[in-house]
């Protein structure tokens, strides 16, 4: 990134003084330091942007932009610093052949720095300024149905990405510039290509397409939850049910957002959640999603805190637990049976009265707008929809302005029903407002990766729906922490799931659970 150190205010944290060449210390060791504050300044600047979506004033948005703007501008000084290329070539030199954990943490900081370098200081403050108002604007947009209103920052947001993307990619492979869009992804998962992920949901969409049409055409349908439930209630029992999944509360909180995301590492992990009067599942699978995420990020070695190694290695990665916590054993019917106990005792008669029926009930396939909201099934062509659209946008091929009727036209081709308002539609993830472009496709490589894991921890734990049955998913957590949340970013994201599954990971596993669950379900 051709850095531009000039005006960026030195930043140093109490506790972590950087005495970079005194006595006695190594390369290694001067890096390290430097890189421990770096990451702890990431974790200021990711809990600014966790303020903004839950308790921020509204008023207060065009400051926040400048202030994490600012932060941005530090933390690009300290990524670019030319000391960091030094004590990398010092370090690896020093490097012993077998010392695996450290050259972990040298790949990463190097992969971070030639990244970094190509991308001018003003663009990466700029690019933090604009997606801070674009945030804000998104969430007025939507909730005034007025796509019009958000398309101009949206312009502006793109074009900052497509120039951020062309400086990375110039020069990669050899002297090679690499496609746009797969320079993109690569921020969110190492290594992947959109054509690698366009063979795999290549795969995965003509079988999920024919499991959706017998399914949507079966004699049995699940019947449906008629009445209204506590909010207050539905944030209890959200509460109780993190907890059962290992969050601890003790180094994170559960708020209220728009959006619900999970922020943070180590010992300060929230996560956000919402409500809805008429839906329960809405608020309690959304929190356990997220509980995935948070979890993950907890679970990681303490010796990796504050290193490249003490967060998730990818998005994918990242999802494979959100995915796994969610559906496989959130949605499964040993716990759903469960489920259906504890709600019957919290908000009374629940209208169905068999375990079975309300198994069908938490995973009934039906027609729906909304991603975060959707049935197994049909979640991975919310996801392919909007994958298809942002290569759209990113190549130019897609301007903003023609966003809103792409995404119609294409929703109602793949889905058979047309989008009445825009924050079911277009305005109803926050993703692109804040500049996520290539990280979609990363929900479906998280769930092909969950159904390996799946498979796996199965194979490993044949008693695990007794313990499901009970409201105890404390088994599976901790296969899962075990296998792969306490490595953090240790091996490659593939690598991760492959050494924790005992194979490469491929579509295969996914695909014959959700048939042989919803086969089961609809009778088939």
């Amino acid at each position: 990134m051709g850095a531009d150190p000039a005006g960026a205010v030195p930043c140093r944290l109490p506790g972590h003084h950087v005495d970079p060449g005194g006595p006695g210390m190594s390369a290694l060791d001067d890096l390290m330091a430097h890189q421990r504050e770096t990451e702890a300044l990431a974790q200021v600047l990711g809990r600014l942007g966790w303020d903004q979506e839950t308790v921020m004033p509204r008023g207060s948005a065009e400051q926040r932009s400048e202030e994490m703007a600012a932060l941005e501008s530090v933390l690009h000084s300290r990524r670019t610093d030319p000391k960091v290329a030094e004590w990398l070539e010092r370090a690896e030199a020093e490097l012993s052949a077998d010392d695996a954990l450290n050259g972990a943490r040298l790949h990463h900081i190097r992969r971070d720095h030639a990244r970094a370098v190509k991308v001018p200081a003003r663009l990466a403050a700029e690019i933090a300024r604009v997606t801070s108002v674009a945030q804000g604007r998104w969430a007025e947009a939507r909730a005034a149905e007025d796509v019009a209103a958000f398309v101009p920052v949206l312009d502006e947001v793109l074009t900052l990405k497509r120039e951020e993307a062309d400086a990375i990619a110039a020069g990669d492979a050899g002297g090679a510039t690499r496609d746009r869009y797969d320079t993109m992804l690569d921020d969110y998962e190492p290594g992947a290509t959109a054509a690698q992920l366009d063979a795999m949901f290549g795969a995965l969409r003509p079988r999920l397409v024919a499991l959706r049409d017998r399914v949507m055409g079966a004699a049995y349908q699940p019947p449906e939850l008629c009445r209204d439930f506590d909010e207050a209630g539905q944030m209890t029992l959200a509460a109780e049910v993190a907890g059962a999944f290992g969050y601890d509360f003790t180094r994170g909180r559960i708020d209220k957002a728009v959006h619900p995301f999970s922020s943070g590492s180590g010992d300060d992990v929230r996560i956000t959640t919402r409500t809805s009067v008429s839906d329960p599942f809405n608020c309690l699978y959304s929190t356990i999603h997220e509980v995935g995420h948070a979890c993950y990020e907890q679970g990681i070695d303490p010796a990796h805190r504050l290193t490249p190694l003490g967060r998730g290695v990818s998005m994918g990665v990242h999802e494979s637990q959100s995915r796994i916590y969610e559906n496989q054993l959130g949605r499964s019917a040993a716990y759903t049976g469960w489920l259906h106990g504890r709600m019957t005792e919290l908000f009374g008669d629940l209208g169905v009265d068999d375990p079975d029926d309300f198994h069908g009930v938490v995973n009934r396939v039906g027609p729906g707008h909304i991603r975060t909201e959707s049935d197994e099934v049909q979640y991975n062509l919310h996801v392919l929809l909007r994958f298809d659209l942002e290569r759209e946008m990113v190549a130019g091929r897609l301007a903003p302005a023609d966003l809103e009727e792409a995404w119609n036209t294409r929703f109602e081709a793949d889905f058979g029903v047309p989008v009445p308002r825009t924050s079911l539609g277009c305005l109803q993830d926050v993703h692109w407002s804040v500049g996520l472009f290539g990280y979609f496709p990363t929900y479906t490589l998280g769930n092909v990766y969950a159904g390996c894991l799946h498979e796996a921890l199965r194979r490993d734990l044949p008693d695990l729906d007794t313990h499901l049955a009970a409201g105890d998913p404390g088994p599976a957590v901790r296969w899962l922490n075990t296998h792969v949340q306490q490595y953090g970013a240790l091996r490659a994201p593939r690598d991760t799931i492959a050494h924790a599954c005992g194979r490469t990971p491929d579509e295969g596993p996914l695909l014959e659970y959700i048939e042989a669950k919803f086969a089961r379900i609809y009778k088939l």
